[in-house]
């Protein structure tokens, strides 16, 4: 917020109007220039300040990496399919093995 308002503060007395003076009609190219220059400034300024933050949160998505939630190929897919409770799945085309099959039989360990 520091470097924001002294940039800001530039950019609307680069754009405000001043009373005291008239402008000479061959001048708008000069007032087109500083508004330019003055909205680069508070943009540069905005730039300067965010870009660290998202520096950050682009580390912080690595670190996350989701595993099994990537779509490496996207030709092993269906297109996507809403189902009536407002759900979207995606069906895999050929459908992987199960990792762990569990116990054999039909009893269930509580």
């Amino acid at each position: 917020m520091r470097r924001i308002a002294p940039t800001l503060l530039a950019a609307l007395l680069v754009a405000a109007p001043l009373s005291a003076q008239e402008t000479p009609e061959g001048d708008m190219s000069d007032g087109a220039d500083l508004l330019k220059r003055g909205a680069e400034l508070f943009f540069r300024g905005l730039l300067d300040e965010v870009e660290p933050k998202m520096q950050e949160m682009a580390e912080a998505l690595k670190e996350w990496n989701l595993h099994g939630l990537t779509i490496d190929d996207i030709d092993a897919y269906h297109p996507p399919e809403k189902l009536p409770n407002g759900d979207i799945i995606i069906r895999r085309k050929v459908p992987l093995d199960p990792l762990d099959p569990g116990p054999e039989g039909d009893e269930i360990e509580i």
